[in-house]
């Protein structure tokens, strides 16, 4: 793990919630490689739940939906840390408690919050820690593969991931006046985790996902978070906003054989 030169690097990993979180697998990528990681969770009762498993690290808490908060945690990281080499904005929630809902009746509300949670968060952070960053510091956000397929049952967060793709960019553009950081995003497929299995109906989806991947495998977490480490990593300073599909190929292969066939054969 030395080639990605991430040793004594400072990295601030967001969205730790339990060992399956694309956040806990890039955390201890990290780790690994020798970083220094801090971990930032959403509530005091998160940081209960991931005691055992952040136990002997560095753990804050920042509701991102509470500005107070974000400035509270740029104090306590200014005073532990003169330097941040990188954040992973692993930061997402809808309300699907209502069930499945036609996109046309989404609740403003809802998405207005899920906008505030899943997209402004990255650049209210980036705003809030850009007097930390180190010149060349990287932010890696997680995004989905596709946010152009109207995939019914994951709604109105697909256009909230839309825009966070677009504020990645334009994040990269409004920082290259300060420096060389840099923002890049983890476009990933569908994945195995507790957040996506408060999605309604996911299990089909992620199982037809898998069947259309050229290897007929899915996309692991682990995928995902090696993906995120080299972004972070110097070794992909030449990386600059952009997003990165992790799919296995899923994006390609809608028109596979098998697939056309088990949708026709019963025609």
């Amino acid at each position: 793990m030395n080639w990605l030169n991430l040793q004594d690097r400072t990295v601030i990993v967001t969205g730790v919630a339990n060992k399956k979180s694309v956040a806990w697998h890039v955390g201890r990528g990290l780790e690994e490689a020798g970083a220094r990681v801090v971990y930032v969770v959403r509530s005091e009762e998160r940081r209960r739940q991931v005691a055992k498993l952040l136990a002997d690290r560095e753990v804050h808490v920042c509701d991102v939906e509470h500005q107070d908060q974000i400035d509270r945690l740029r104090e306590d990281l200014a005073a532990n840390h003169d330097r941040v080499h990188g954040l992973v904005h692993s930061i997402a929630f809808a309300n699907y408690s209502g069930g499945w809902k036609a996109f046309h009746e989404t609740d403003k509300h809802d998405f207005l919050q899920a906008v505030d949670i899943s997209c402004f968060s990255l650049i209210n952070l980036a705003n809030a820690l850009k007097e930390l960053f180190a010149p060349d510091a990287s932010v890696v956000t997680i995004s989905i593969s596709d946010t152009t397929m109207a995939a019914e049952n994951y709604g109105y967060m697909a256009p909230i991931k839309a825009a966070l793709d677009s504020a990645v960019v334009f994040l990269a553009k409004s920082f290259s006046q300060l420096g060389e950081v840099r923002f890049n995003a983890v476009k990933a497929g569908l994945l195995k985790t507790s957040a996506s299995a408060g999605i309604p109906g996911y299990l089909e989806s992620y199982l037809f996902g898998e069947a259309a991947t050229l290897r007929k495998r899915g996309v692991t977490t682990q995928e995902v978070a090696d993906t995120a480490l080299f972004l972070l990593s110097p070794r992909s300073a030449g990386i600059n906003a952009q997003g990165v599909v992790v799919d296995a190929g899923m994006g390609v292969n809608y028109f596979d054989r098998e697939l056309v066939k088990r949708a026709t054969e019963d025609a």
